[in-house]
């Protein structure tokens, strides 16, 4: 069993580890675009021609699926990449988890790029999964590039922009970009003194690598085994070419996951 992760970087990190942790035995492919990113600024036409080079990519290499690991790619290429895969191999998207979300109650903040922020998939999740619940959109510009820098100061410096326009009353944050989990820690901190101030319960975060990898298995027809034996592969695409895990990427536990000194086959 072989599933392809692609994301202009290291966003798809959460989503792969999440595989990983399901199915230990299962060949992980990570197609990325160190030569295209970031495509959040580029026009839809663009970012849609780049993502389709990096799955085409994956694709040589005969997926048995493949994980479109980045919301804002998912938002504007999604149609294109299954016109261009499907049937021969299934493609997953990417969706800010809105829906359970809106599920637990209370105020939501749904933190995305600003290239997914107001678009108008984004703004029909809302009327789709949260009528009737007060959703505030959060733009956080600069903080999937400071993630995949691995840079903490750029980091804490985005989070704290974006925590200023989130309500200190809200009580789910939808992270809407897949880079942002691999600093939930940051984030639930920046928020958390806030609401311990004003006496406020704990804010729930609801990313979506989970569902996403579990989603994945599913479209193959295959089941978690959380305890197979651990003999699944790790290769890695950097535009095209193969390559290894950048080092920002071997800064967080989910790269560690995969291995670190994993190569193309």
């Amino acid at each position: 069993m072989k599933i392809a992760l692609m994301d202009s970087g290291i966003g798809l990190l959460p989503a792969a580890a999440a595989t990983r942790r399901l199915r230990p035995d299962a060949d992980l492919l990570i197609s990325n675009d160190p030569d295209g990113m970031p495509w959040g600024p580029r026009t839809p036409e663009d970012l849609t021609a780049r993502a389709l080079a990096v799955a085409l990519a994956a694709a040589d290499h005969r997926p048995d699926a493949l994980v479109v690991a980045c919301n804002t790619a998912s938002v504007h290429a999604l149609p294109a990449l299954r016109a261009a895969l499907e049937p021969e191999i299934p493609v997953i998207g990417t969706v800010p988890a809105v829906k359970p979300a809106a599920a637990g109650g209370g105020k939501i903040a749904i933190w995305a790029t600003p290239a997914t922020t107001g678009s108008a998939y984004q703004r029909g999740l809302i009327r789709d999964f949260a009528d009737g619940a007060e959703v505030t959109e959060v733009p956080c510009p600069g903080l999937a590039d400071a993630v995949e820098h691995a840079d903490p100061e750029a980091v804490d410096l985005a989070v704290a922009a974006a925590a200023a326009l989130t309500s200190d009353d809200v009580r789910a944050v939808v992270l809407g970009c897949t880079h942002y989990e691999l600093v939930e820690d940051r984030i639930l901190a920046a928020l958390e003194a806030r609401g311990r101030a004003a006496g406020l319960p704990r804010v729930v975060f609801h990313g979506s690598a989970e569902a996403v990898a579990a989603q994945a298995l599913r479209r193959i027809g295959a089941e978690p085994a959380p305890d197979a034996e651990p003999t699944g592969r790790l290769s890695v695409l950097l535009s095209g070419r193969p390559g290894t895990l950048p080092a920002a990427a071997l800064t967080y536990p989910e790269a560690r996951i995969l291995g670190a000194a994993a190569t193309a086959h």
